[in-house]
């Protein structure tokens, strides 16, 4: 059964576009989700690549079409900040892909978040403030790179100027 239910859960994240969390996981197969922690960490270790957001397991696709990736340069220090820099981003229709540090020690290191909507970023920033969590930036002294997903460059110029009049993005 356990071999069985792994390979069910790499079909559900095979077949999904969005992330699914360990618990809506464990549900569909009535077990704890400590057992699905422990079959994704068997999947990865068989080479597959699953990723963890703060919305849950995915497998990254590679889409087809063009994708419009950008960057973008922040700093910032509270809860509040990082709520308002990602709603810029994600009412203007961006889709925030991760957030990278340039840790002195152990170089990059680079988290998924995979915020797409108002939605999502209310549920990040509540897991956020409920696990007390210091923002990964915290270890840079707020300096912050997000990989983002924009409709168009006429988009992403509107997000850089609205970041820049917040006072959170970093100018080159």
């Amino acid at each position: 059964m356990t071999d069985e239910r792994r390979k069910m859960i790499l079909d559900i994240l095979n077949s999904c576009d969005e992330p699914i969390t360990g618990s809506d996981l464990a549900k569909r197969f009535e077990v704890s989700r400590q057992v699905i922690v422990q079959d994704i960490a068997v999947l990865r270790a068989m080479g597959l690549n699953v990723m963890a957001s703060s919305n849950g397991y995915y497998i990254s696709k590679v889409k087809t079409g063009n994708r419009n990736i950008k960057t973008v340069l922040c700093n910032h220090k509270d809860y509040d900040s990082i709520e308002k820099e990602l709603r810029i981003m994600v009412d203007m229709g961006a889709k925030v892909l991760d957030v990278i540090i340039e840790h002195p020690v152990y170089g990059e290191i680079r988290c998924p978040l995979m915020i797409n909507s108002r939605y999502d970023l209310e549920k990040f920033i509540n897991k956020v403030k409920a696990a007390k969590a210091e923002p990964l930036a915290s270890l840079t002294d707020g300096d912050h790179i997000h990989t983002i997903e924009v409709p168009d460059d006429e988009v992403y110029e509107i997000i850089l100027d609205k970041l820049n009049k917040a006072g959170i993005i970093v100018k080159p």
